[in-house]
């Protein structure tokens, strides 16, 4: 009977795992690069399963312009600006900031669908804006030397595509909810909303931008990477992501599927051998409260 809201927690788990695979080839093939070659193996792997199992034959022209504007908006937009987070701040501040997504979709929700916006909710937002403070204020011992905890470049700079990132998700979530009520298959809808994010970041590729560039040739070891971050974050996490928003309201799966951060720490204590601060702990508890309020509200 909590098979929506499961499948919202299972999203969680594949951003977190995918988040950390992803580290190394962002890193290799640079943020723009990486999101084309990943979005490319996964048109041609969902694709193809959609094809053979036959899920394109559901759709017509309004709910196709619909999906594949979430997937402008949601993967194109958001999931880039994700990646150039990932590369600034790493895996654990990168999750933390995109939980945002969670009270963004609710306020967005309030704005457009006229949702309403209980002060439980309201406080929710609000106790989520702090915990992503405290994560990432207070989230780091100086003892910590895995490059995952540096900082590249500019911390305000880093935050503001964060947050870019989740509102991307947010608004390509609100565009995406009002088509799941026909009846779509999920993995069908996944894959378009990937296809039209491959194609798009392929035609970035012939500008004559350096950013839009593979920052080194593709190896097999960073090509197994990207493929398996595919798979596991976008592949498996953005179908489970579809099905729960099929079942359930958008500011419910946008929560359950914030649990990211606190998923990560203890992944990331095993992967690095170092513990998390207790500001990271602290800050990733008091964003699942925050998610919480705005679920039960």
């Amino acid at each position: 009977m909590y098979v929506y809201e499961l499948a919202a927690l299972g999203a969680a788990a594949c951003w977190s795992v995918g988040g950390m695979i992803s580290s190394m080839p962002v890193e290799r093939l640079g943020t723009i690069g990486f999101n084309r070659v990943r979005m490319l193996i996964l048109t041609v792997l969902m694709g193809g399963w959609v094809t053979i199992t036959g899920g394109w034959q559901v759709f017509d022209s309004s709910v196709t312009t619909q999906i594949l504007l979430s997937g402008l908006v949601g993967i194109l937009l958001g999931d880039t600006a994700l990646f150039g987070t990932l590369n600034r701040l790493g895996p654990r501040r990168t999750m933390i900031l995109f939980t945002t997504h969670a009270p963004m979709t609710t306020l967005l929700s309030w704005f457009i669908l006229d949702d309403s916006l209980p002060a439980a909710a309201l406080t929710g937002i609000l106790v989520t804006i702090l915990g992503v403070v405290l994560a990432i204020a207070f989230g780091k011992r100086k003892d910590q030397l895995h490059k995952w905890e540096h900082i590249k470049g500019s911390l305000p700079v880093g935050i503001g595509i964060g947050l870019l990132a989740a509102l991307g998700q947010s608004s390509g979530t609100l565009i995406l909810k009002p088509v799941l009520s026909e009846g779509l298959d999920p993995f069908a809808v996944a894959s378009l909303r990937i296809a039209v994010t491959a194609f798009g970041l392929t035609l970035f590729s012939f500008l004559p931008v350096r950013a839009f560039k593979l920052n080194e040739p593709l190896t097999m070891p960073v090509f197994t990477r990207v493929a398996l971050s595919g798979i596991v974050g976008m592949g498996l996490g953005m179908t489970l992501f579809v099905l729960a928003l099929e079942g359930s309201n958008p500011g419910v799966t946008a929560t359950l599927s914030a649990t990211s951060p606190v998923l990560m720490l203890p992944i990331m204590w095993l992967k690095t051998r170092e513990r998390p601060a207790l500001g990271a702990w602290i800050g990733a508890i008091v964003v699942v409260i925050g998610t919480s309020l705005i679920l039960t509200a």
